[in-house]
């Protein structure tokens, strides 16, 4: 049985469920979350990093609880369907070269990109910037180093490719997963080559594994470097 032939095996969701989680993210969490619910914490916080953070956690749970009622419970699936599962110890080494390969292609999209007049920085890492304490480095690595990785993989991999890599190619799967997952980032317009670069070496994570959490370990320790070297800056 072929790679493509296993994945088709294990579909069991239709358009329905695909359709309504994109409306999920690019109807009810851009518009609704990012927009208004955003605006209401920055007006309670007083501070983007903070705001940022309690909307990341708010997204977090918007997407996981739809994936949830709309994917899982109705067919009586369990959080393995989407890659919430072990991996294999052999993987380790592979992990390490997958964060390495996303780091070098990341910098040398931000250099080509730069000639273009792209930068790094948005809303939350200028506030971060401006006050570098212990505590909000710590607030900037559990929101972009734990809370976005394990949401973000489930999601994003867990469930978009793996519904993708049931009907088309690998490739395409790899490509369109990316694209949605680098629009879904949406207004951050700055950062959307490097999203789609992530995008692409965290499907082939998936791909190769199987399960998410290497791809969570991966992400996690990308942003993770990214938090300290904003905060150095």
């Amino acid at each position: 049985m072929t790679s493509t032939e296993m994945w088709k095996k294990m579909d069991q969701w239709t358009w329905r469920e695909f359709i309504a989680l994109l409306a999920l993210e690019f109807v009810f969490v851009i518009f609704v979350i990012k927009y208004a619910v955003q605006s209401m914490y920055e007006q309670w916080l007083g501070n983007t990093l903070y705001s940022g953070t309690l909307t990341g956690l708010t997204i977090a749970i918007v997407l996981l609880l739809g994936l949830y009622f709309i994917a899982l419970r109705p067919k009586k699936m369990s959080w393995t369907e989407v890659g919430v599962k072990g991996f294999p110890a052999k993987d380790w080494w592979r992990i390490a070269l997958w964060t390495l390969i996303l780091i070098v292609f990341s910098v040398a999209t931000l250099y080509l990109t730069s000639f273009l007049g792209n930068t790094v920085d948005n809303s939350k890492t200028e506030s971060l910037k401006q006050n570098v304490t212990l505590f909000t480095i710590i607030i900037g690595i559990v929101s972009a180093g734990i809370v976005s990785p394990f949401y973000e993989e489930i999601f994003y991999r867990g469930f978009i490719y793996r519904w993708l890599r049931a009907r088309v190619s690998m490739r395409w799967a790899i490509v369109i997963s990316s694209l949605i997952f680098t629009f879904a980032h949406f207004p951050t317009m700055n950062a959307m080559p490097v999203n789609f670069i992530s995008g692409v070496v965290l499907a082939w994570t998936y791909e190769r594994t199987g399960s998410v959490v290497p791809g969570m370990i991966v992400h996690g320790v990308f942003n993770t470097i990214a938090v300290l070297l904003t905060a150095m800056s």
